[in-house]
């Protein structure tokens, strides 16, 4: 009787409640979600996540802690995203994915939603999913009356180096790069990847770098994009960003991270390099590991790209659209 009388309330209050607005479509374009990189969290920038808008659809290119919280703010309705694009499983770059998939699931959106990534990705989303199920099957306490399943509102498609593929009319490109050293071949190289994307989208070619170091196969990638989104790494900012949260960070631990910052991530310097030899129209910047830069800072990486490249250059905030 209890659970009869809670859905019947609940459907008085909703045809009691105003209809909202549709909100006003939002514009095609490469959102920066979130900025910052590594992770050390920031007060000012939330984690790595981007939203690629084409012909009102909604793509995530990454989905970091904050993911939900800043598709608000830019205006996107979460039932939008059709799909979700992983770079790699780092956290920094997935942490925000569950609730993505959790609250889809709670909101009631029965179609499901595709996870494209590296090798892996499967577990990480099986994982999520299983991590829904008790909340599913209480659904909102009324009785006989759980949520969909979880695994059936998800779909996950793995990746490869070279895989090329149509998404909603549009083409999309993998290339493995350099975040990981794995000699190429071996068993961690198949069960690792690390990836970057190019989205071509008709009149426009968005490459996305991911983490990455130097890497021929990213240049390739990129060769004449209308626009390029690379990660970069400030090494002093970033160590001392890392000691001020872990000081107590064992020795051995801080040379395999300054080993694994230095190989795997781009210097100014190299984003410039990739920028000019790719032929790019313009280059943003984002993944900012040091937290949010200071005018002295955002001077010196300018100019170090600049010696490099001569197009546009953006350090990008959250929020900012491209």
């Amino acid at each position: 009787m209890r659970g009869w009388a809670a859905a019947s309330a609940l459907a008085v209050l909703l045809a009691a409640a105003p209809v909202a607005a549709q909100p006003a479509p939002v514009a095609d374009g490469f959102i920066t979600l979130g900025t910052m990189g590594g992770p050390v969290p920031s007060p000012d920038r939330s984690q790595p996540a981007n939203a690629l808008v084409h012909r009102g659809k909604v793509y995530l290119v990454d989905a970091g802690d904050g993911t939900v919280q800043q598709l608000a703010r830019a205006g996107i309705l979460l039932p939008r995203v059709r799909a979700v694009f992983l770079s790699h499983l780092h956290a920094d770059h997935t942490g925000g994915l569950s609730a993505v998939l959790a609250l889809r699931n709670q909101t009631n959106q029965r179609d499901p939603i595709t996870v494209y990534g590296p090798p892996g990705t499967r577990e990480l989303v099986a994982g999520m999913v299983a991590s829904m199920q008790p909340a599913a099957r209480v659904g909102y306490g009324i009785p006989g009356q759980p949520w969909a399943p979880p695994a059936d509102t998800v779909r996950v498609i793995e990746l490869n180096d070279g895989e090329r593929m149509m998404v909603d009319g549009f083409a999309v490109t993998a290339a493995q790069n350099s975040h990981y050293d794995f000699a190429p071949g071996s068993t961690e190289d198949r069960n690792y990847k690390s990836l970057s994307f190019r989205f071509d989208l008709g009149a426009r070619s968005i490459v996305y770098t991911g983490d990455t170091g130097p890497s021929a196969a990213v240049e390739t990638l990129a060769k004449g994009a209308d626009l390029l989104v690379s990660e970069m790494i400030d090494m002093g900012g970033t160590m001392a960003n890392v000691a001020r949260n872990s000081p107590d960070m064992p020795p051995q631990a801080r040379q395999q991270l300054e080993q694994h910052l230095s190989t795997h991530h781009l210097t100014p310097d190299a984003v410039g390099q990739l920028a000019s030899r790719a032929g790019v129209k313009a280059l943003v910047i984002t993944h900012f590991a040091a937290g949010t830069p200071d005018p002295t800072r955002t001077q010196g990486y300018i100019a170090e790209i600049r010696a490099r490249y001569s197009e546009p250059v953006t350090l990008a905030n959250d929020l900012d659209r491209f």
